[in-house]
């Protein structure tokens, strides 16, 4: 039986994105079992997928900051854990120190990695004895899709198959009463922030579609905009702060998912949610989220998108009420 590892140490997103690898390995290679390697932080996310066997994963970015015994400790038992396996090949779609210091300690003969030009950290390089192809002319997912199946010999011709299932462990919030769009504002950078005033406007839009507003957050910080963006919607419910867990079943729950270029918003397109995805200060094109009539993602990276434009973007995967139900919507947001 043929065991792979699988390398993507962060973030949310990403490694989110990057799980259709798992599905793409096992349907040519039936039986296969597949391992990933990733930060602490991000290990639910994988075992979220039915497919991965062992996820391995060590406190790597406490320890950056943290530099203490116990988080070292930790890091060296699961260096223990990658070497009990033997693999047929490694496979790093991260491509920095960390990601290849992993793929350089693991037990095979085949390890593959980036090109000098397409990786995050040049010197990550030492770690590979194989080589994917130029970064093939297509957005970062599928890119990661295309070199993974480079480098075990076979083609992707296959819609990504996200495989997810998120626990139902009891912690989740009571099932919304009525048709929900969920508002992901927050974002890792204060240029990938979309004003707040655009998200009044936007949401009192989903407002006359029938759609009850709700605003999670993460952060002290986040919770002030969310509180900002709910003054201009009336009725707008500020959610308590939730696990990532909690976050996931929410998703699930909702009838809509709205955001920035965040890694839930990647989360909902993988629970096959109708979302759209809103980038600011990064390439729709190159970052986004895209399914007919499912997810779609608007913003050049160079401007700030319009309102109007969100609202097309939601009309695309959440066609607006017609006749009496859209007056009656409409009458009950005002």
């Amino acid at each position: 039986m043929k065991r792979f590892l699988i390398i993507k140490v962060t973030s949310l997103g990403d490694i989110v994105e990057a799980l259709p690898v798992v599905a793409d390995i096992q349907r040519e290679f039936p039986g296969a079992k597949v391992d990933w390697a990733s930060d602490e932080l991000f290990a639910d996310i994988v075992r979220w997928n039915g497919g991965v066997d062992r996820v391995l994963y060590a406190p790597l970015r406490r320890f950056k900051k943290t530099r203490s015994w116990a988080d070292l400790k930790a890091i060296a038992a699961s260096i223990g854990e990658l070497r009990a396996e033997r693999y047929d090949a490694v496979i790093d779609i991260h491509g920095v120190y960390k990601s290849a210091i992993i793929a350089w300690l693991a037990r095979s003969k085949r390890r593959f990695g980036y090109l000098a030009q397409d990786l995050g950290e040049r010197g990550a390089a030492f770690a590979y004895n194989g080589r994917f192809g130029p970064r093939p002319k297509c957005d970062a997912w599928l890119g990661m899709r295309i070199s993974t199946g480079e480098a075990l010999g076979y083609a992707v011709d296959t819609p990504p198959d996200f495989n997810m299932k998120i626990p139902r462990d009891g912690t989740a919030l009571p099932a919304p009463q009525a048709p929900t769009a969920l508002i992901f504002h927050a974002t890792s950078k204060d240029d990938k922030k979309w004003p707040v005033e655009h998200w009044g406007e936007l949401c009192r839009d989903l407002q006359t579609r029938g759609l009850r507003i709700e605003l999670p957050w993460g952060s002290d910080a986040e919770r002030d905009t969310a509180n900002e963006i709910a003054a201009l919607v009336p009725g707008a419910v500020v959610l308590p702060r939730l696990t990532v867990a909690q976050v996931a079943q929410r998703i699930e729950d909702v009838a809509l998912v709205v955001g920035t270029d965040t890694g839930f918003v990647h989360l909902a397109h993988a629970l096959l949610k109708p979302t759209v995805m809103i980038f600011v200060a990064t390439p729709a094109v190159h970052l986004g989220v895209r399914a007919p009539g499912r997810s779609i993602s608007v913003g050049d990276g160079q401007h700030v998108p319009p309102v109007q434009v969100a609202i097309d973007a939601v009309s695309a995967v959440y066609p607006p009420r017609t006749g009496a139900a859209s007056q009656d919507a409409a009458t009950s947001a005002a």
